[in-house]
């Protein structure tokens, strides 16, 4: 059973779902949740992210949950002829072609950009991989943790911290290689809707980490000739941490002068306000660890509520550090909405996240839980006039409830 609460952005809209993992699902449910018919075509043996964390049934982990919520899943060996042969006519029937192999890979298994426009010359053909195919490194293999390290992060944190050379515990790279890739799909839709022409799209993640890490740190590197090492220096600050108080911990950005100002005066540290390193932003950025210990000191002197009470009377911008468990528990996501209860078929009742963007009449929503294994093969094949039954189809009814 789907849900049908009405238009959104997206309806109509048809993609051929080739990724695994992380990134590319990601991506794609976002496209989802927009109304997108996403096809999530996998192999026999199903996406991998399958078996990350705890599942009741053993066939989908919540990883799995959240990123393939609203697609439709259909089984292919894309190494088979036969597999191969009902892709190239699933591809006739798409806008959008979305893969995340090496693009050596997608030759080797006939779908080449070549081979899959000459099947849908209107077809726009997306592929998150880890390195543009002109440079050296296209043919080597990527994960997030490779990514991280190539982009320089774990030596960011390395500086910012202890020396030790760490990496951020979220998978930051797929993700934010995900946002790019669908936001480039939405981009070539755009031009193909404008001018009729499909075309190819890379949207590699070394190149996409780099662009990023680099915007906040390349600083004087971007002059030439380079008038500092790089490196934005609040950013890179030892003491740039939640800050501890009396009884817990508390995050406080001070960034303008009358943030500064307001606070030396709620502190009783007037003395402050004349001190030559605290005297406008230039100044607190050169002096960031001296500035951030010195506010270490004055946060430690009271709790975490007294802190918030003064804080937000004076509208300093400051927030309580979650854990995992409690930002589940966050008054504000659940006056939002922001958590959905639901029923999965083989996982049974689960916990899902609302788009994040609101709309005043499109709302981006999920409209039916993450597939099982193959649930919609008889139901696509019968869409190409091939209702046979696959051999690696599953009878499943997707149960949904709000």
């Amino acid at each position: 059973m789907t849900v049908d609460l009405g238009p959104r952005p997206l309806d109509g809209l048809r993609i051929l779902d080739l990724t695994t993992v992380v990134m590319g699902p990601y991506a794609s449910s976002i496209l989802a949740d927009m109304g997108a018919d996403v096809i999530k075509l996998e192999s026999p043996g199903g996406d991998i992210l399958r078996q990350v964390g705890p599942s009741r049934s053993g066939e989908a982990g919540g990883m799995f949950l959240h990123a393939n919520r609203g697609k439709r899943g259909i089984v292919l060996d894309l190494k088979s002829e036969e597999g191969r042969a009902t892709a190239l006519q699933l591809i006739a029937d798409v806008d959008v072609l979305f893969y995340n192999l090496r693009p050596s890979a997608m030759e080797r298994l006939g779908l080449s950009y070549e081979a899959v426009a000459a099947q849908n010359p209107a077809i726009i053909y997306v592929g998150a991989f880890g390195f543009g195919r002109d440079g050296r490194y296209a043919d080597l293999p990527a994960y997030d943790d490779l990514i991280q390290g190539l982009a320089a992060i774990p030596a960011l944190l390395a500086e910012a911290g202890d020396g030790t050379p760490r990496y951020v515990p979220v998978n930051i790279a797929d993700r934010i290689v995900g946002l790019h890739a669908a936001i480039a799909i939405l981009g070539a839709v755009h031009f193909r809707d404008r001018t009729g022409l499909g075309q190819r799209v890379d949207v590699p993640m070394f190149e996409t980490m780099a662009s990023m890490v680099l915007a906040d740190h390349m600083a004087g590197l971007s002059y030439t000739p380079p008038l500092d090492a790089g490196g934005y220096r609040r950013l890179l600050t030892k003491e740039r941490r939640p800050f501890r108080t009396a009884d817990g911990h508390l995050c406080v950005v001070l960034y303008t002068d009358q943030h500064w100002r307001r606070f030396l005066e709620i502190a009783g540290r007037d003395d402050l306000t004349s001190d030559p390193r605290f005297v406008n932003h230039a100044a607190r950025i050169k002096h960031a660890d001296e500035i951030a210990r010195e506010l270490a000191t004055i946060l430690a002197t009271r709790s975490t509520r007294a802190w918030q009470d003064v804080l937000g009377k004076a509208d300093i911008p400051n927030a309580v550090m979650h854990t995992i468990e409690s930002l589940m528990q966050d008054g504000h996501l659940e006056d939002v909405g922001f958590f959905i209860h639901s029923l999965h078929p083989s996982e049974g009742p689960v916990i899902e996240m609302a788009p994040p963007s609101r709309w005043s009449l499109s709302q981006p929503r999920a409209s039916r839980p993450a597939p099982r294994l193959g649930e919609h093969t008889s139901e696509i094949a019968a869409e190409l006039g091939n209702a046979r039954r696959e051999p690696n189809d599953v009878e499943h009814q997707p149960i949904r409830s709000f």
